[in-house]
């Protein structure tokens, strides 16, 4: 305790004070140098923040070392400051390797282009994703999944060509490039249950598909957080539009759209079905509304 306090002691209150100022100022390259260091700190995240970072980091430091070689002439000052630049410089080199050695097949590029890069997902974490996944080809008239006989244990997101969707041979909506083959089924189920198509999915014309399999994907979720919150947003979009899509084809009436956000839909649209007293409500104040 005593060291201590001798040791402050001597760094505060015995150290000489400053009895005279300097009248000049530093010269530009100690400027410039803080300039790059005020700038660099404001960097954000991800690999390419980082780059940005590092590069301005450096920079200033090296600014410091010259000023610190040129105009102090003092080697512990000019050594610190050499030090940090080769560290933020070589920081530098090793991000910028791993950004330019990451590389996919055309596949995963169109992905990313149409589906990933609009939501400003980097390439590191699309890398990730993608390197769980495979991608399937499904030749015309072949099926995806079969009502009632396939199992649920993938996730799929279609990358050319057209699915056709029906359900006991009625049709209900096609899937497009960049939609998934089977969110409504992924969402039903929890991570521990398992359960089997209510649909049949086929190709309709050659298709190809990016596939994860469901129990590597939930392990990927376990570790990236992140990864799992994206797939979430994704999944939830990507149902919304499967159900605005089934609302355009349904008609009550003289032709009328039916709201598939009013209660009692698959009751009000399958007349075999009894109907709960909010239905009949419904249907007569319509009827009321056409006379």
């Amino acid at each position: 305790m005593e060291k201590n306090s001798s040791l402050w002691k001597s760094l505060v209150t015995e150290h000489p004070l400053c009895t005279t100022w300097k009248q000049e100022a530093e010269g530009a390259i100690y400027h410039l140098a803080s300039i790059l260091f005020v700038v660099g700190y404001m960097g954000g995240s991800g690999f390419f923040g980082l780059l940005y970072v590092f590069s301005l980091l450096g920079l200033g430091f090296l600014c410091s070392a010259v000023w610190a070689w040129v105009d102090v002439c003092a080697a512990d000052i000019f050594s610190w400051n050499f030090v940090l630049f080769v560290i933020c410089f070589m920081q530098f080199v090793h991000i910028a390797y791993q950004v330019h050695s990451i590389t996919f097949a055309r596949d995963f590029h169109v992905l990313y282009s149409s589906l990933f890069k609009p939501l400003g997902i980097p390439l590191p974490v699309f890398r990730t994703i993608a390197l769980s996944s495979e991608v399937v080809s499904l030749e015309k008239e072949h099926c995806y999944a079969m009502q009632g006989k396939t199992s649920i244990d993938r996730l799929s997101v279609l990358i050319s060509g057209r699915i056709r969707v029906t359900v006991d041979g009625e049709f209900l909506h096609y899937i497009s490039p960049f939609q998934f083959l089977d969110s409504p089924e992924w969402d039903s189920l929890r991570p521990t249950e398992e359960g089997i198509f209510q649909v049949t999915l086929t190709a309709d014309t050659d298709c190809r598909y990016v596939s994860w399999r469901r129990k590597k994907l939930y392990l990927l979720f376990a570790q990236h957080r992140y990864i799992s919150r994206l797939f979430s947003v994704l999944i939830g979009s990507d149902i919304a539009d499967k159900l605005y899509a089934l609302n355009d084809r349904v008609y009550i009436g003289k032709k009328h759209h039916y709201d598939i956000r009013l209660p009692n839909y698959y009751q009000m649209s399958t007349p075999d079905l009894s109907r709960s007293p909010l239905t009949e409500q419904f249907r007569n104040s319509r009827q009321h509304c056409n006379k």
